[in-house]
């Protein structure tokens, strides 16, 4: 009894550590679990993968209980108007082209039709009592939305965000839930290839019930200068609970290279009202500016708490920089003049169509800069958010613009039909998405607006404009004015109403007008928003002397699909033109940068007018006896920069040498041609007429008497080879990567030959797959996803996708009687 005694005793006190350890353990674990915060990394959750897709009118696809299982799966962003059509007998098609499309060249001879998604996603616990959102960046177009068999509702417009709760619609935690889309793209309703489907992103969004609701933060830097800058944030919170409770919203600025700068804290008690707008301020030392040479961008992390918990959390990216714009000084950015190098774009990538691959957004802003440019007009509509990102971390400066017609249509079918009920929300959802862009310097109410000086488009010119104003005060409003080719009996007078209205008036095509409409209105600011490659010396040079003309946009500066050979230059014995060539022509072709962003003759003239070259040198193609040459308003002579013309001896070529040299000497094969004189008024051009003959073509700039400058085309030897050439050689083993390859047919000695044009062979190994193959051939109807292209003028270009793994991705080159090419990217 004694040991047992002791034995209990023991027990006892053995037992009471125990309690005190397990006591103070919970405690520790309660106050540890207390002060962490929640991870809102996945607040804004990627929804591209794993989609079901079928083209066609499919009765009661919207309903939950709807088989699916023999769709196609897919990932996000899809275009299906891109993809190779079923064979079909005794019609006219090649790949996604066909003679059926009902807006024919305008829009690149595709189809649209109707198609249908669905999507199957579980939500698990984190999610219990939150607020689940969607958001899509972009659909076109006429889609309907539905959760779980409810609609949730129309959106119309093809080129606007848009979002829906589901939160009211969701099965409990662990239940699948069916996300069906509609998409109807019929009728002839665009002007260029608009693409058809869910072709931009989509994002599940799960906050708290009291949050930072879709583009509920606005950046904005009221004062900026190299000492410092004052950061204004508004953000507006809003509380879909019964409670009330203390609110407090904390924010911190992290610098360009991660520092913590500053952090500001709003405090409410009680806070119940359904949402709250928050003012903060931030007086920053020394800012990091962001400029076009200098894209610096910081970071507001937002954090929001209620009731001692931390419900929400929000990163706004946002660069530090002034706009400044007036008849006087011009364009300031950052207290600087900047001309504007700009250039019209439209939203496809090519041969992937209008798919939104985050690489292929980027990598068009890339061809931008590396060519000079340093603004782009989103023609006609606003872009996705991934293009505007890689604009602001290039340092790309961006007029975005909302729409291409308003209530008087330019087809049956377009936006006209939905303009009256929706330009409001679609104006308001560009507006409060891009507005936090650093990039983004002018908004854009329209371009080519049938209505633009009669009362009614003068009304809807007052009240676009105000919408824009009452969201964002920082940056001024224009809209694209042409002359009345579409209003007969209108003269350019009755473009003075319209321009009042206006912060900065855009001039298409109207460059004779800037001087004479300056004496008139000495205040008002011009911009050339469209412009053809044939006119570039004139619009540059008012640019260069005249302030009050802020820069000039080309049309365009890239190639893009539909509008098919606008810019077309051909040869015929009458001398007649028309607007469009027709099939098999599919892409507009006035670029100064081709489909597969390669440069183009009329971008070598450019670099000389702006200065970012001095000399450059281009041949004319001979012209066949008895024809002529036909240039369109928008083309370019037939110039190529070669000197590979067998077949043509003896007969004289024209030779175009463009310099900012007072003088240049053209030599061949080392013998003297001629020399000439070069300025303003040859419009940095001299011409010779040169007798062909095989190998070395020179210019020479000179400067008082003294050679300064060579540009050199040889003749070189016969196609060899081929050379690959990856744009990044390792990727991200996702499938929002990408990476371009330049096929190039070259002789032995691995010099480009300009004037092969071969069939190439492709076969792709690994980690990836082939996205699309291109050559830039402007009436090359193909598909692109067959693993076959015929180069032009010597290149051609493959596109490689991630399939999502790690590993190494193989691209094989073949054509007959050439040394065979590979080439390898990695992902990770």
């Amino acid at each position: 009894m004694k040991n047992l005694m002791i034995f209990n005793k023991t027990y006892q006190k053995q037992n009471q550590f125990n309690t005190g350890f397990l006591i103070l353990f919970a405690l520790i674990l309660f106050v540890s679990c207390s002060t962490q915060k929640p991870d809102f990394s996945q607040r804004e959750q990627d929804f591209d993968s794993g989609w079901k897709f079928i083209l066609g009118e499919v009765p009661g696809a919207e309903s939950a209980s709807f088989d699916d299982s023999q769709w196609r799966t897919l990932d996000l962003p899809h275009d299906w108007s891109i993809e190779d059509l079923p064979a079909t007998e005794g019609k006219k098609q090649i790949g996604p082209f066909s003679e059926d499309s009902p807006g024919k060249g305008a829009t690149g001879h595709v189809l649209g039709g109707t198609g249908w998604y669905r999507k199957t996603f579980t939500l698990d616990q984190s999610s219990e009592g939150k607020k689940v959102q969607i958001l899509f960046d972009g659909v076109y177009m006429n889609s309907e939305v539905w959760i779980n068999g409810q609609s949730l509702g129309v959106h119309p417009y093809g080129y606007t965000p848009f979002f829906y709760d589901l939160t009211p619609h969701l099965k409990p935690t662990g239940e699948p839930n069916i996300l069906a889309v509609k998409v109807n793209n019929n009728g002839k309703n665009s002007r260029w290839y608009s693409g058809s489907g869910i072709y931009r992103h989509v994002n599940l969004i799960i906050t708290g019930k009291v949050h930072i609701p879709v583009w509920g933060t606005f950046v904005s830097t009221p004062e900026v200068n190299t000492e410092k800058a004052l950061v204004k944030l508004n953000i507006r919170i809003s509380n879909e609970t019964a409670e009330s409770g203390k609110l407090i919203v904390t924010t911190r600025i992290i610098s360009p290279d991660g520092k913590s700068e500053s952090e500001a804290k709003t405090t409410v008690q009680p806070f119940k009202e359904s949402k709250f707008d928050a003012e903060q301020k931030f007086e920053l030392k020394n800012p990091a500016l962001w400029s076009v040479d200098s894209p610096k961008l910081y970071q507001a992390v937002t954090e929001v708490s209620f009731d001692g918990k931390v419900v929400d959390q929000q990163t706004t990216t946002f660069g530090i920089r002034s706009i400044e714009f007036s008849a006087e000084k011009g364009f300031l950015l950052n207290g600087e003049k900047v001309l504007l190098k700009g250039g019209c774009m439209h939203h496809d990538n090519g041969p992937l169509g209008s798919a939104t691959i985050d690489r292929a957004e980027e990598r068009r802003v890339e061809l931008m800069k590396k060519f000079g440019f340093n603004a782009i007009r989103t023609s006609h509509n606003p872009p996705s958010r991934q293009f505007l990102d890689a604009c602001d971390r290039l340092g790309v400066l961006v007029i975005d613009e909302s729409f291409d017609q308003w209530k008087r249509p330019k087809n049956p079918e377009d936006y006209n039909l939905y303009f009256d009920e929706w330009h409001q929300r679609d104006v308001e959802a560009m507006v409060l998405r891009d507005r936090n862009h650093p990039s983004v310097i002018i908004w854009s109410i329209g371009n080519e607006i049938p209505e633009r000086a009669d009362s009614t488009g003068l009304e809807i010119t007052k009240k676009l404009s105000a919408i824009i104003k009452n969201i964002d005060q920082t940056r001024p409003v224009t809209a694209a004015i042409c002359e009345f080719w579409d209003n007969k009996g209108k003269t350019w007078e009755a473009t003075i109403p319209p321009f009042a209205l206006l912060d900065i008036g855009g001039y298409n095509y109207q460059w004779k007008h800037y001087e004479s409409d300056h004496v008139l209105f000495p205040q008002r600011i011009m911009i050339g928003t469209e412009s053809v490659p044939k006119e570039a010396f004139e619009n540059w040079q008012l640019v260069e002397k005249y302030p009050f003309v802020l820069g000039d946009f080309v049309w365009t500066s890239m190639d893009y699909l539909g509008e098919s050979g606008i810019g077309h230059t051909l040869v015929s014995k009458d001398g007649k033109d028309q607007f469009s060539p027709g099939w098999p022509w599919y892409n507009g072709y006035c670029g100064d940068i081709d489909i597969c962003g390669f440069k183009k003759p009329q971008s070598y003239y450019r670099d000389v007018v702006w200065k970012i070259k001095n000399l450059e040198m281009a041949v004319h193609a001979p012209i066949p006896s008895g024809m002529k040459e036909i240039v369109s308003f928008w083309g370019w002579p037939d110039e190529q920069q070669s000197w590979n013309w067998a077949g043509d001896e003896g007969q004289k070529l024209q030779v175009n040498v463009y310099s900012n040299y007072p003088e240049v000497r053209l030599e061949l094969n080392g013998k003297a041609i001629a020399t000439k004189p070069v300025s303003a008024e040859t419009k940095l051009t001299a011409t010779f007429e040169v007798p062909y003959e095989a190998g070395e073509l020179k210019a020479i700039a000179l400067k008082d008497g003294k050679e300064v400058e060579t540009k050199v085309l040889k003749t070189t030897g016969k196609p060899s080879k081929i050379r690959l050439t990856a744009d990044r050689s390792e990727l991200k083993a996702s499938r929002n990567d990408l990476s371009y390859v330049t096929v190039e047919i070259t002789d032995e000695a691995g010099i480009l030959v300009p004037d092969a044009d071969l069939p190439v062979q492709f076969k792709v190994e690994g980690a990836g797959e082939l996205a699309a193959v291109e050559n830039g051939n402007p009436k090359d109807m193909k598909s692109f996803s067959t693993p076959q292209v015929n180069s032009f003028k010597g290149r051609c270009l493959v596109i490689l996708r991630p399939n999502g793994t790690s590993g190494e991705i193989k691209l094989k080159a073949a054509s007959s009687g050439l040394e065979n090419a590979e080439v390898v990217v990695m992902t990770k």
